[in-house]
């Protein structure tokens, strides 16, 4: 659209609207007829490199298989690479394409180990949740559903430390497409007391979106350590119970779905202060919590439900009751009835098995042995894991009860004085080779003043 009004110029150059014959108008923007043959010879040349690349390609139009989700400059590449030139760039439906549960659980197993049951549940929820923002990516008639609005389902992650809660909420954020957060709730108190209040929490994931409310309301918040939060029912006290049945109620609207008033620069609130507005109706929440003492509860419960001659027959029924946590029980362990009830998924996460603990030090993409065998490669060393030595350093992390986070310290325990041996030689020498058995692995941990087998096989 052309113009002659004097106080238009053109937003490239910045020509006033009388010296140029026209001026063009685009989304808001001016622009001259010089700049907008210049544009067009960039574009031109753009557009000539894209189809010399397309032609070098295997198969012109065709997207690689496989592609993964956590690049998103090639998801970018891909977009110009391979798009339909019969697609209208112009189409600005809020549709994306929705990864289905099994995408979602195919890429969990490349990190996190077990638990199947809950990486399920999760990858359900993250896809119903994405369908909820984004709609159906099928030519589907939803014209008779048209009122009815789905509410969200936030989880709850029920599990002993070392289990895997925060690995599956750390790689979920590595694949996801919208705004991501994690936040530990030890450190939230209620409004008014020292601490951190619980809209911290939506200042995590609005700076996880780049301060971009909107997008941040689209999102996903991980809220560890929620087990710390429960009222302690066994302490009688006259005082308020700050940081834990108040910040359960604290959390309640929250959940549920309000319009927020977040600092943007967190911290306590304060008179005269300006405020970021989130609504929470959209955002899912993830919890998770180690729960200590909740399986004597359930088991209490249990027991109760059995109670008699006939309990012995029931045995069977009794053990799979006690997999999953009742809302009774929850409430029994400190949460008010108000905060379960907005947590309506729960899933229980169970204690990592020693076949469980062998696959995640030699498994994933990121696994521990080959960790530490890229750091003593460093040192010249060639570190090398017989079956046996892992086999023992498994039976070892299910000694001390700390599941998957104790392989490291464990890990490190054996492997410091090579380490610090290793680390400190000078000068070229040729490549040396350590090889770790079980033997050596549990004489070290039954002897714990015993810390010179490993130096004695690479010559220190």
């Amino acid at each position: 659209m052309s113009t002659k009004n004097k106080n238009r110029r053109c937003s490239f150059c910045g020509i006033p609207s009388e010296r140029v014959s026209a001026l063009f108008q685009l989304h808001g923007e001016y622009i001259c007829p010089h700049c907008l043959e210049e544009q067009k010879n960039v574009l031109k040349s753009a557009l000539d490199s894209i189809e010399v690349i397309q032609a070098q390609l295997p198969s012109k139009n065709k997207k690689p298989a496989g592609k993964s989700r956590t690049d998103p400059e090639q998801d970018i590449l891909d977009e110009i690479l391979f798009a339909d030139p019969d697609e209208d760039v112009n189409d600005t439906s809020p549709v994306k394409e929705v990864p289905t549960p099994k995408e979602i659980h195919d890429f969990l197993n490349y990190y996190v180990v077990g638990q199947e049951r809950t990486k399920r549940v999760i990858s359900v929820a993250v896809h119903n949740h994405y369908k909820r923002l984004f709609g159906s990516n099928k030519n589907i008639d939803l014209k008779e559903f048209e009122d009815v609005e789905v509410e969200k389902s936030n989880i709850l992650l029920v599990g002993p430390t070392g289990s895997g809660k925060t690995l599956i909420a750390r790689t979920l954020a590595k694949m996801l497409d919208v705004p991501f957060s994690i936040s530990d709730a030890t450190t939230l108190t209620e409004a008014g007391y020292v601490g951190e209040d619980v809209e911290n929490v939506l200042l995590n994931l609005i700076q996880a979106a780049d301060m971009d409310v909107e997008q941040a309301q689209m999102g996903i918040i991980f809220i560890d350590e929620i087990d710390k939060i429960g009222r302690r029912v066994d302490n009688v006290s006259i005082t308020r119970d700050v940081s834990g049945e108040g910040v359960q109620q604290a959390l309640l609207k929250i959940f549920e779905g309000t319009v927020a008033h977040v600092p943007p620069t967190g911290g306590r609130k304060h008179p005269h202060q300006e405020y970021l507005e989130i609504d929470t109706k959209d955002i899912l929440f993830i919890c998770g919590g180690a729960f200590v003492g909740l399986d004597s509860i359930m088991q209490r419960r249990a027991a109760n439900k059995h109670f008699g001659f006939a309990g012995g027959t029931e045995t069977l029924v009794q053990e799979k009751e006690i997999l999953r946590p009742e809302p009774e029980d929850l409430i029994q362990f400190g949460l008010i009835p108000e905060f379960v009830g907005r947590l309506p998924v729960v899933s229980v996460l169970s204690t990592l098995t020693e076949e469980d603990l062998v696959h995640i030090l030699t498994k994933p993409r990121n696994c521990l042995t080959l960790q530490y065998r890229k750091l003593f490669a460093m040192e010249g060393i060639d570190l090398r894991f017989k079956d046996d030595a892992i086999s023992a350093m498994a039976v070892e992390a299910l000694k001390r009860k700390t599941g998957a986070r104790g392989l490291r310290t464990i890990m490190e325990e054996l492997m410091i004085d090579v380490m610090y041996e290793a680390a400190s030689e000078k000068g070229d020498q040729k490549k040396r080779k350590l090889t770790l058995t079980g033997d050596l692995v549990r004489s070290h941990f039954e002897d714990s003043q015993k810390q010179t087998p490993l130096l004695s096989q690479i010559g220190m």
